[in-house]
């Protein structure tokens, strides 16, 4: 199960600022323009959130769309993308069968439990040849290998993430669509400092994959706070995009 849902209204506001802004969306944007068919016209962007990425997802001849479930989110992207976005569950999508060539989800699938009805809801609205584009492994993102990562690594489990890759491939499997291509990009300024672990560890951010008592994550935050360099951050995630595609049958 991924974690718990945000206030996704109240967060619409400041969203953008605590994520990385421009940098992360444009290297997530570049990524996913990467994945996309030469001959794609339509592309779906799920759970678009400000929009932020949506408007970078440029290219001649591609019409980008954006759905999300927030409002707040929807008003912001709205600007960004105006008459391109509407208000809309990943798991009903108001188009018709085979309808758009492109459906990206970035940084969605890790936060849900129907990551299935997400997939199978792509893989009805793709046309024959078109392609879902998914960031899988997002927590797993996240270890870099610092002294934060050694910190937390016996107390990590990535059991439970609905983002797990070979959990979508098998969602994909199930739905008809093929394996396409994949590719990375860097989470740029979602680096993690001592400190700013403490404090999510504490708020219990870390839900998907941190399940201890109490007693374990205070253990936690005080060797977190032992560490050098409390405020500076650590390596950026290193973020992974697949992509499946809706075969065309022939005959």
């Amino acid at each position: 199960m991924g974690r718990t849902l945000l206030d996704y209204d109240a967060e619409a506001d400041r969203y953008d600022e605590t994520r990385g802004g421009v940098p992360r969306a444009q290297a997530a944007a570049d990524a996913v323009l990467r994945l996309v068919p030469p001959g794609a016209r339509t592309l779906l962007d799920l759970a678009c959130g400000t929009g932020l990425v949506t408007e970078r997802l440029t290219r001649p001849g591609l019409r980008v769309y954006g759905a999300d479930a927030a409002h707040g989110m929807v008003r912001k992207a709205a600007q960004r993308v105006p008459g391109g976005v509407v208000l809309a569950d990943a798991r009903r999508l108001p188009l018709p069968d085979a309808s758009v060539d492109v459906v990206s989800a970035v940084w969605l699938l890790h936060l849900v439990p129907f990551t299935d009805a997400i997939v199978a809801e792509a893989a009805r609205v793709l046309r024959p040849g078109g392609v879902l584009i998914a960031t899988v492994d997002k927590d797993a993102a996240h270890d870099v290998g610092s002294d934060i990562d050694a910190v937390l690594a016996p107390h990590r489990s990535y059991e439970q993430s609905s983002d797990r890759a070979d959990l979508i491939a098998a969602h994909t499997a199930t739905h008809g669509l093929e394996p396409a291509g994949a590719t990375r990009f860097t989470g740029h300024g979602q680096a993690r400092s001592p400190r700013r672990t403490a404090e999510q560890l504490r708020s219990g951010y870390f839900a998907s994959w941190f399940g201890g008592p109490p007693e374990t994550a205070a253990t936690l935050v005080a060797e977190l706070a032992a560490l050098p360099d409390q405020d500076r951050p650590r390596d950026d995630p290193d973020y992974r995009l697949v992509s499946y595609r809706r075969p065309v049958r022939r005959g």
